[in-house]
């Protein structure tokens, strides 16, 4: 695989800004490069988040729920097999309940089974259930024949979901998405439980309008559930904007206070995470990927059912379960990704060392449930556009596709473009700017290759092709404490395009060594500047080029981090790339 072959500096648009005095000269400049420029855009409080009226058809959604709720009526929750369909579907059912909803269920579709969505194989499954109202979850706005299906059965279908839209939307009853047509919601990068969230805030409003509530029931305090829309939200990789960042910092305040779910609780436990130092990382790299592994190995049902258990031992058991198909998954991205490096190294060579605008890979004996993540691990590599297939069904020859991008190419449209130059090409497709999934037969792969690679010569340039890392510039040498590295981790929450800091500088390597074949652990010191000596970290090194005891200067980039063993805090840096000098 390639390597980084170029740093930036993280611009500055505006030349000033209004921070407090006390505040590190570099932290006002990170703050700055992402777009804040006075200490009001960094509090999030409650009263700052967005109105649920600014929704297209949230009133319209909310007087279904009620009519439901009044009327006693049975209500299925159509979730998704991923983090945010979990927290999704566990925020619905646990907020209806405490509305007084007493007919309440869910069914999430079993992912190698069903598929994605409300497709007509699993309304016929929900019919069985006799619903009077389904609620879509983080999907459903694709589902256009399982919605017409549904509503020939009898059923009413709201749709809740935050992917964009095609051409022709289903015939629900209600549709609440901040990408259709003429929706006023600014935040339109909202995950799906974060959706879910503000249609349960307009019921909650609803009926208190409707003086529903008394000292028999008690209206919900909507805060209870932000623990749930912060995994959520992180572990979507949604944009944090500011809105978003409001939700995820007050679940991380539930949740630092003691506050968190049982099944958040539990998460933290088997991934080795202390609530009250827990940052929005952890969500997205400890407790996402557990909860995630049950869809892609198993049943999303384990991880909803972890969400909304009341007691903490049971809690207990489910999340080990959760860690055990997490390591099986881990094993398994291993093995798959090992295969997919022998087929790039062998393509890069077929293209004279450089890179085809866009990847497209596949290999029958691949999981359905990890493409996803290897995608994503080839798209960091290769800086590239990715599609990873899998089989889906031998008797038919069909794939499943999950699709990762990069900035400046919008993989779902590149897909819709696609499907209009070869109209019989892709079964079915949907998805973000940043991440897809797709459908197609196995014989067309070849024809799709050469399609996709098509689009993305069109839409990006030489430059955006290129390997980048962003820097935030040089650390300050006083800077090198642990007290710096508690300040940038608190000072987020930190996520997709409001990155964690990552700085630059050039290091002297006092000793290194390997960890578990894989992860370089080095002591640095700073070139000509104190001798501290700085534990460092390189995780996934080219074992052809690492330990290399001629190599004595590096060029790093990294992020400064708390290290905690045998209950001692210490700093340490995570190097994210590192050349020899």
């Amino acid at each position: 695989m390639a390597n980084i072959v170029q740093i930036k500096p993280r611009p500055i648009i505006q030349d000033s800004w209004d921070f407090p005095a006390h505040m590190p000269l570099f932290l006002q400049r990170i703050y700055a490069s992402r777009g804040v420029y006075e200490q009001d855009q960094l509090t999030y409080p409650l009263s700052g988040l967005l109105s649920w009226k600014r929704f297209k058809n949230i009133n319209q959604a909310a007087d279904l729920i009620i009519n439901a709720i009044l009327n006693q009526q049975t209500i299925l929750i159509v979730g998704d097999f991923d983090s945010d369909g979990a927290t999704s579907t566990a925020i619905a059912v646990s907020v209806i309940k405490a509305f007084g909803g007493q007919h309440i269920d869910y069914l999430v579709p079993n992912r190698f089974e069903f598929g994605y969505g409300l497709t007509p194989e699993l309304v016929k499954v929900a019919a069985l259930k006799k619903p009077d109202l389904i609620i879509t979850v983080d999907n459903g706005i694709s589902n256009l024949e399982g919605v017409l299906l549904a509503k020939q059965l009898g059923i009413q279908v709201l749709i809740t979901d935050h992917h964009i839209p095609g051409e022709q939307l289903p015939e629900a009853d209600s549709i609440v998405n901040p990408n259709q047509i003429d929706c006023d919601f600014p935040s339109k990068n909202i995950a799906g439980v974060g959706v879910i969230f503000y249609v349960m805030l307009a019921v909650r409003s609803k009926l208190k309008d409707q003086n529903y509530f008394n000292a028999d029931r008690s209206a919900p305090n909507m805060a209870q559930f932000l623990d749930l829309v912060a995994l959520g939200t992180v572990a979507d990789v949604v944009s944090l904007d500011y809105n978003n960042r409001i939700l995820v910092s007050q679940g991380l305040k539930r949740i630092r206070a003691g506050l968190a779910c049982p099944g958040i609780q539990a998460l933290m436990t088997v991934a080795n995470r202390n609530a009250e130092s827990l940052v929005a990382s952890d969500l997205g790299f400890a407790l996402g990927p557990r909860l995630n592994a049950a869809g892609r190995l198993d049943d999303m049902s384990v991880g909803i059912e972890l969400l909304l258990n009341d007691d903490i031992e049971s809690a207990q058991s489910k999340a080990h379960i959760l860690d055990e198909l997490n390591t099986k998954r881990r094993h398994l991205e291993k093995e798959m990704t090992i295969d997919a490096e022998l087929h790039l190294e062998q393509l890069i060579q077929q293209e004279n060392q450089i890179w085809p605008p866009a990847l497209c890979v596949y290999q029958a004996n691949w999981h359905q449930g990890v493409i996803g993540i290897l995608a994503s691990r080839i798209k960091e590599k290769t800086n590239r556009p990715v599609v990873v297939f899998a089989l889906s069904d031998s008797t038919k020859g069909l794939l499943k596709g999950s699709a990762r991008s990069i900035p400046g190419f919008h993989i779902r449209d590149a897909f819709a473009t696609i499907a209009v130059r070869y109209p019989n090409l892709l079964l079915s497709y949907g998805g973000h700017a940043m991440a897809a999934g797709l459908a197609l037969l196995e014989k067309d792969v070849a024809i799709f290759r050469t399609a996709f690679e098509q689009v993305a010569r069109e839409k990006l340039s030489e430059e955006q092709l290129k390997q980048t890392i962003i820097s935030d510039g040089a650390l300050p040498e006083t800077a090198f404490n642990i007290e710096t590295a508690n300040l940038l981790q608190q000072s987020g929450p930190w996520g997709q395009n409001f990155p964690e800091p990552v700085f630059e500088g050039v290091f002297q390597i006092l000793d290194q060594k390997i960890l578990k074949d894989a992860h370089l652990k080095l002591n640095l010191m700073q070139v000509g500047k104190s001798v501290e000596i700085l534990p460092s970290i390189c995780f996934n090194v080219d074992r052809t080029v690492w330990p290399n005891p001629h190599i004595k200067t590096v060029q790093i980039i990294y992020q400064l981090s708390v290290n905690t063993f045998k209950n001692k805090r210490s700093l340490q840096l995570i190097i994210k790339n590192l050349k020899p000098i």
